[in-house]
């Protein structure tokens, strides 16, 4: 899987950057998912694989603050491109002459911009307000990289209700992206099914369903793993949540962006 990731973002990657038909704003989205998706599952899974040829479990204090300050980056930052490519979808087709006005280079940038940056805020104050917690109920966790609610049950004070409530406000806000996201592809879907070919519908529900597919799995994945009953969580449960929301869409999202893409598929 990871080999597979590693290819089809590289792919991506050097496509868009070495080809200037592909010098828009779609694909300078895509470009930035495609880097955040590497980022995501490079941060977690080579430590898991050396680990396994290794024979051994150990990381480090400093290894693990770090895994976990990268991942929640990387995976929070992605959440906000996909909801940003949502609605560049929503301008290019329930706007369509308006769309070179309202996606300039300047505005496209300045979004992307806000989405790193919001996603490092996010890891920040995740990273800082966990690792200043007391921990004194052993050192294991349950998981195959440094997971926040693993580490979370490591802890002995009450002040962990402090980063329950931080984790109930990304909560809040990844819902409210989510909400918009929908929310952008029923206009879209309004407006296809009233005025474009059945040619046109099909190519729109092809591009669109796979989309949101890869969102609703990694949220409702994400979700379950935060918010399940601790006492009702399984090893292999935990495992299979973890692997479903963290090492899938980065191999699965160059397939579903690349399918049926003609200049993709013509600059690669």
């Amino acid at each position: 899987i990871y080999l597979a990731a590693l290819l089809g973002n590289g792919l991506i990657l050097t496509a868009v950057a070495c080809d200037d038909r592909l010098h828009t704003p779609m694909y300078f989205f895509l470009f930035n998912l495609a880097f955040l998706d590497l980022g995501t599952i490079t941060t977690t899974v080579p430590k898991a694989m050396a680990n396994s040829l290794w024979d051994t479990r150990a990381c480090s204090y400093s290894g693990c603050a770090a895994q976990f300050f990268f991942f929640l980056f990387f995976i929070s930052a992605e959440f906000y491109i996909l909801t940003i490519m949502a609605y560049d979808r929503y301008v290019a087709v329930c706007k369509p002459l308006h769309y070179g006005t309202i996606m300039t280079s300047r505005t496209c940038v300045n979004m992307a911009a806000a989405a790193w940056g919001s996603g490092f805020l996010h890891a920040v104050m995740h990273t800082a307000n966990t690792f200043s917690l007391p921990f004194c109920k052993g050192n294991a966790l349950d998981q195959f990289f440094c997971e926040i609610s693993q580490i979370l049950k490591l802890s002995c004070s009450d002040a962990y209700l402090r980063e329950v409530g931080l984790l109930m406000f990304s909560v809040a806000v990844a819902s409210g992206c989510f909400v918009f996201l929908v929310l952008s592809y029923v206009q879209i879907f309004r407006v296809v099914l009233k005025i474009a070919t059945h040619q046109g519908m099909f190519k729109a529900f092809s591009t669109c369903l796979p989309h949101l597919v890869v969102v609703s799995l990694f949220l409702s994945t994400a979700f379950f793993a935060y918010l399940k009953p601790p006492s009702g969580s399984s090893s292999s449960m935990n495992l299979l949540l973890a692997v479903l929301y963290s090492v899938m869409p980065p191999a699965v999202n160059p397939l579903i962006y690349s399918m049926r893409n003609k200049e993709l598929e013509d600059a690669i």
